[in-house]
């Protein structure tokens, strides 16, 4: 079979051949366009069952007072969360210690 669709092929003009090709890539097109749909539905459904509508938010964490200030400028501080600021390391690295800075 594969040998007669090439004989049959080899027969075409350039012109019918390109426009053989704008059908198979056209119609290519429509079945990736059909497959993307299927999977977009079925990735909703997968969040549906999960809970979620669809939408994506991070729960809300509760506001953290302020630990650690620095003395030298008073409104930066840090609550002993997360990666530590600047000032403080330079504070470290100079000799002192971090209950120096506790508020």
């Amino acid at each position: 079979m594969a040998n007669a669709l090439k004989a049959s092929l080899e027969t075409l003009s350039a012109d019918e051949l390109f426009l053989l090709h704008l059908d198979v890539t056209d119609a290519l097109k429509k079945r990736l366009e059909a497959r993307k749909d299927l999977l977009d539905v079925q990735l909703r459904r997968l969040h549906r069952a999960d809970g979620d509508a669809g939408t994506v938010s991070r729960r809300p964490y509760p506001r953290v007072a302020a630990k650690f200030r620095n003395p030298d400028r008073p409104s930066e501080s840090w609550s002993g969360r997360g990666k530590r600021p600047r000032w403080l390391d330079a504070q470290l690295r100079s000799g002192k210690q971090i209950e120096d800075f506790r508020i």
